[in-house]
């Protein structure tokens, strides 16, 4: 028969759970977002409304995703910093350096002032290093480190103290599938996400009471370009296949429907929660 007419009252219903997920008049900084899945949450955050905040340590890259984001119609700030540089970060987030209409001097202005609070941080940079543990070297392990940790609590603790004085923000740490398994030749990668879940939870026991949420984002295998020689590894990938309860990788857009929900009030009591996104592999043995 004819569809029935929705009645107003679910209609006003609807309305207001789909606006959980809106993100209009927020602004995102996402770290390592040139490319792959730090371009990919970009590029999501913004189709949900949100204003987007590029970061990288290439600026001839970062520029070129920021005009793809602006020609699909995104506000798309950038950012430069090096994040694994506590001062650099803390500088770029707090000031940047301007110049007035009228003449060359310098002046330094807040960034929030001038471009905008940022409510919404996502920490997505990162690094990958291969190799046997026995033979790691000292100086690859540090820089893992420093990549995949330091980062976190630089722009972390930059972007929260702006946070906390409005009494509200939210934090995506972005974690893996390592946080919870291991495999071989890969033992720091596996420490230093592991450490990242654990840096989430302190996060979210500390500055809870200020207003922010502060969750981790997991993802299990996915195509990006770094993962590009494991795509194409047909042994590999018939591992991953087998391994995998969804039998495949996944596409960096599947990310984007999670990092909308930890970014949005429909995670407004959501705090220090580690989101597997991964086919089901941490559920399976």
């Amino acid at each position: 028969g004819p569809a029935l007419p929705v009645p107003a009252s679910h209609r006003i219903s609807l309305m207001r759970s789909l606006a959980l997920f809106d993100l209009s008049g927020k602004r995102a900084l996402i770290t390592g977002s040139s490319r792959g899945i730090g371009f990919a949450l970009a590029r999501g955050l913004a189709g949900a409304g949100a204003e987007v905040v590029l970061n990288g340590r290439d600026a001839a890259r970062l520029e070129e995703a920021a005009e793809k984001l602006r020609a699909e119609g995104a506000t798309a700030h950038l950012l430069g910093f090096d994040a694994t540089d506590h001062a650099a970060v803390k500088a770029a987030v707090d000031q940047q350096v301007c110049r007035r209409p009228f003449g060359p001097q310098l002046v330094r202005r807040l960034f929030e002032a001038q471009t905008g609070a940022i409510d919404i941080l996502i920490n997505n940079a990162g690094m990958q290093h291969r190799g046997p543990l026995e033979d790691f070297a000292p100086e690859d392990f540090e820089r893992l480190m420093r990549t995949n940790v330091t980062t976190v609590f630089n722009v972390g603790q930059a972007v929260a103290r702006h946070m906390i004085a409005r009494g509200k923000g939210r934090i995506v740490n972005i974690c893996s599938v390592q946080t919870a398994l291991a495999r071989p030749g890969i033992a720091p990668y596996t420490t230093s996400k592991g450490a990242v879940a654990n840096l989430t939870k302190g996060m979210a026991t500390d500055w809870a009471r200020h207003g922010l949420q502060v969750n981790g984002l997991a993802p299990g295998y996915f195509e990006t370009e770094l993962n590009a020689a494991r795509v194409a590894d047909a042994e590999f990938s018939a591992w991953l296949a087998k391994r995998t309860p969804a039998g495949r990788w996944g596409k960096v857009e599947e990310l984007v429907g999670a990092a909308i929900f930890l970014s949005g009030e429909a995670a407004s009591f959501v705090n220090g929660h580690i989101l597997y996104v991964d086919g089901g592999i941490t559920a399976s043995l």
